[in-house]
């Protein structure tokens, strides 16, 4: 093997470290010392009671996976509209198994409480 077939493996692998040292360079020259985020109004104006990057509360979450539950329905359902002219009686037949599967779910969620928000 030659030296010159290894010359534009060694000149990338250079390019790549000096971009990265340079990136780094430009990251410390350019940065700012920033004093702390100051909690405003971010919900209708009035002063928050906690800060609008803190955790959501534990019931938020079987309201999001109802959510997006559904939005996955959705998003099935608009391309299914296009596709059942073309393929038929099955297409009809795999959305309402689709769409049993998901009241499945609803239902469990419905026995389970997560509809309940106290």
């Amino acid at each position: 093997m030659e030296s010159s077939d290894w010359r534009p493996v060694v000149v990338l692998l250079v390019l790549v470290v000096a971009a990265i040292v340079l990136l780094h360079a430009a990251s410390i020259a350019l940065r700012t010392i920033r004093a702390p985020l100051h909690a405003g109004p971010f919900s209708g104006g009035l002063e928050p009671q906690e800060h609008a990057l803190s955790r959501f509360h534990v019931r938020w979450y079987p309201v999001t996976m109802i959510f997006l539950a559904f939005d996955m329905e959705m998003l099935f359902m608009y391309p299914w509209t296009k596709v059942v002219p073309a393929v038929g009686t099955s297409a009809v037949v795999e959305m309402f198994l689709f769409l049993g599967v998901l009241l499945a779910g609803v239902a469990y969620a419905w026995r389970e409480g997560a509809f309940r928000w106290s």
